[in-house]
């Protein structure tokens, strides 16, 4: 009768049900053959009609809680029920099982009137059957139909609270399991940047030096001296490797890089980032030229996190990002309109904002290709991020080591 998924205590409990009406039923058609009555015959019909109505409900898929098909069948129940009542005054023991079947299946609004009625129609049966009227007519058939609202709405309070729980657990599993598939993606992340740095600034670095000393050398030599030729290999070799070096630097790069320049990533972050509740417009400023990979990598992760600080922590409705091209630097300036934060106080926390905006990691990126990051803002005023990077000095290709 119920599609919720059963404990073995729930599972005792309808079997306790099922046993109590069809045994208070027997009772009834036991007493009325034992007593010879005149009207034997038709209880024991009328509780066989009943018991075999009950089973046939028992196990229909169809009579669920708060569905047509139980209320139907509940009324074909009482119907029945009340015929048996009207012949035999045991029958008034049947009223017990109903109520909780009542309540059990019948929305609040209705179950309550129907257990009243069938506590009314029991009490009644006292005083057409002739049988003496004391109190405990009236407090048995009430007692019983509180006992039932009180433990039928208990149960179904604590069944709430149990899925409530279970949803709880399961968004927590959930949560917790795609939290780690981000932790994990952001420490791979994190060790291509770092090896690409590495390789950048130490093998791409040094092959670059070795390449200028031997084109130096190459030209300091007599073209037919005997070591021109090995000189000659020797920086086409190491000319090469860099480009190697520079192309699995690339490849370490994080994917928004991948396919275009620094200013195409951002357009596309600003495209991806921008939503009903906040508008996000991108804009390149001078004459761009091509940046070493990880300057473009601290410049993309510093706007995707101040994006995502005005996103998840400022409220902001408009959002600016501002690629600068001046000479001898680069910068990036992410302005919002959200609700701002006193950076002095913030630095005393630590830079964490109370809310994570990340700013250490924004100026150990900065720092670390020599630059700078700085933070304005105030409460109800706005947040504005501005990193700036020198740009390393371009040596001419034919210049001496």
């Amino acid at each position: 009768m119920d599609s919720r998924s059963h404990t073995p205590v729930t599972a005792a409990l309808r079997l306790c049900l099922h046993a109590l009406l069809l045994g208070l039923l027997a009772l009834a058609a036991a007493r009325a053959t034992g007593d010879g009555t005149a009207h034997s015959t038709a209880v024991v019909v009328v509780a066989g009609v009943m018991a075999a109505l009950y089973a046939a409900g028992a196990l229909t898929p169809l009579v669920q809680p708060q569905t047509r098909a139980a209320a139907v069948w509940l009324a074909a129940l009482g119907a029945v029920w009340l015929a048996l009542l009207a012949l035999s005054s045991d029958a008034l023991w049947v009223a017990f099982p109903l109520y909780f079947l009542q309540l059990h299946l019948l929305p609040v609004r209705w179950g309550l009137p129907a257990v009243a009625a069938t506590a009314a129609a029991a009490i009644t049966s006292f005083v057409v059957h002739g049988d003496a009227v004391t109190p405990g007519t009236f407090i048995g058939p009430l007692l019983g139909a509180a006992v039932a609202v009180a433990t039928v709405l208990g149960y179904d309070a604590l069944f709430r609270e149990s899925e409530q729980r279970r949803e709880l657990i399961e968004e927590l599993v959930s949560t917790r399991a795609e939290l780690a598939d981000a932790e994990r993606t952001a420490g791979t992340l994190a060790e291509r940047e770092r090896l690409a740095r590495e390789i950048h600034d130490t093998l791409a670095q040094g092959l670059s030096s070795i390449q200028l000393l031997l084109r130096a050398a190459e030209r300091t030599l007599p073209q037919d001296a005997p070591a021109t030729p090995h000189v000659r290999r020797a920086r086409e070799a190491a000319q090469e490797n860099l480009a190697e070096a520079r192309r699995f630097v690339r490849a370490l790069s994080p994917p928004d890089l991948e396919h275009g320049s620094l200013a195409a990533a951002l357009s596309r972050l600003s495209s991806r980032t921008s939503a009903p509740e906040l508008t996000v417009q991108f804009a390149v400023s001078g004459t761009p030229v091509e940046l070493p990979t990880p300057y473009e990598v601290a410049l993309l992760r510093t706007a995707q996190s101040a994006l995502a600080n005005a996103v998840r922590h400022s409220g902001a409705r408009r959002a600016e990002i501002t690629l600068s091209f001046m000479g001898t630097s680069v910068a990036l300036d992410v302005v919002d309109d959200g609700k701002g934060f006193d950076p002095a106080a913030d630095g005393k926390r630590g830079g964490t904002e109370s809310g994570g905006f990340g700013l250490p990691a924004m100026r150990s990126r900065a720092r670390s290709l020599g630059g700078t990051l700085s933070v304005e803002s105030a409460p109800e005023q706005g947040t504005a991020v501005a990193v700036t990077l020198p740009l390393p000095s371009a040596e001419p290709e034919g210049a001496a080591a």
